[in-house]
């Protein structure tokens, strides 16, 4: 299995395309693996020469396990990236965070500048708390435990499927079989609840990233659901007016998911942001 030993934890992590193409970096959101970045979506950026990277972060995944009582801020998750860059020969890369990944995005960009050619920032937020209010609904996507799936499977199932109807995008809506499988699948991978737990800690312990955001010079998309009931659309609004220079994307119809009818939205959210790095303003 692939692992890259980077600021002292392990980090799974795979590659698609050719090496000698422009990397992209792609980074996940709280609590999710890298599966949630599928081999079909990468396909679409090495269709276009792009060498594509996705890994789970500290305490999800295969990387990793934090113990109960240890703590880390997102400036740490973000050091991780850059190692496993480091540990690749990368120099730079296009970096693409969703939701959690987008802030651990930002920070790269904010506090490694020399590591991002472009920055794409979805369904994201700076970390000011006007930006962060979820509806009472998706809130509680957060806040209450799933089922124990050891106890009762089934539950554990339908409260995972029923969490992701709730923050999902309305326009785009997976069917009960496509999220009964991912649910399971990702079970079977790996299951850590007490990191989801710990990686939320991290966003608020680092807090409000908008000063930081302020000083990012890459060429940044920020694109973001207009029906996002966990980060609303003013998180992604707020991200666009800080970093000098961002183009704001808003999609209708999209909620805090990335559904394959997305796939090339997405993609081509992420182009848009690399070819302003092959042509600077």
């Amino acid at each position: 299995m692939p692992k890259a030993q980077v600021n002292g934890i392990e980090v799974y992590y795979e590659t698609f395309g050719d090496p000698a193409g422009e990397a992209v970096l792609l980074i996940n959101g709280l609590g999710s693996q890298m599966t949630r970045w599928p081999e079909a979506f990468c396909e679409k950026l090495t269709a276009r020469g792009y060498y594509a990277i996705r890994f789970d972060n500290r305490d999800v995944g295969l990387s990793t396990w934090f113990k109960q009582g240890d703590h880390y801020r997102l400036e740490d998750m973000a050091a991780d990236a850059v190692g496993l860059l480091d540990s690749l020969n990368i120099g730079k890369a296009h970096i693409v965070g969703v939701s959690m990944g987008g802030m651990i995005a930002q920070t790269i960009a904010a506090r490694h500048p020399e590591r991002a050619l472009s920055l794409t920032s979805i369904m994201s937020a700076t970390g000011d708390p006007a930006g962060m209010q979820s509806t009472p609904e998706a809130a509680a996507v957060l806040n209450t435990p799933a089922p124990n799936p050891k106890e009762d499977f089934e539950a554990f199932v339908a409260h995972g499927i029923k969490n992701a109807r709730t923050i999902g995008s309305p326009g785009y809506p997976w069917t009960d079989d496509e999220l009964r499988e991912r649910v399971i699948s990702e079970y079977r991978r790996a299951f850590n609840p007490a990191g989801v737990a710990r990686q939320l800690a991290a966003i608020r312990a680092t807090g409000d990233r908008t000063e930081w955001c302020k000083t990012i010079t890459c060429p940044t998309v920020v694109l973001h659901g207009a029906d996002d009931p966990l980060v609303p659309l003013a998180g992604g609004e707020a991200t666009a007016k800080a970093v000098p220079g961002a183009e704001l994307r808003v999609i209708p119809g999209m909620g805090h998911d990335l559904p394959p009818a997305l796939y090339d939205t997405v993609a081509d959210a992420i182009f848009a942001a690399a070819a302003r790095a092959k042509t600077p303003a």
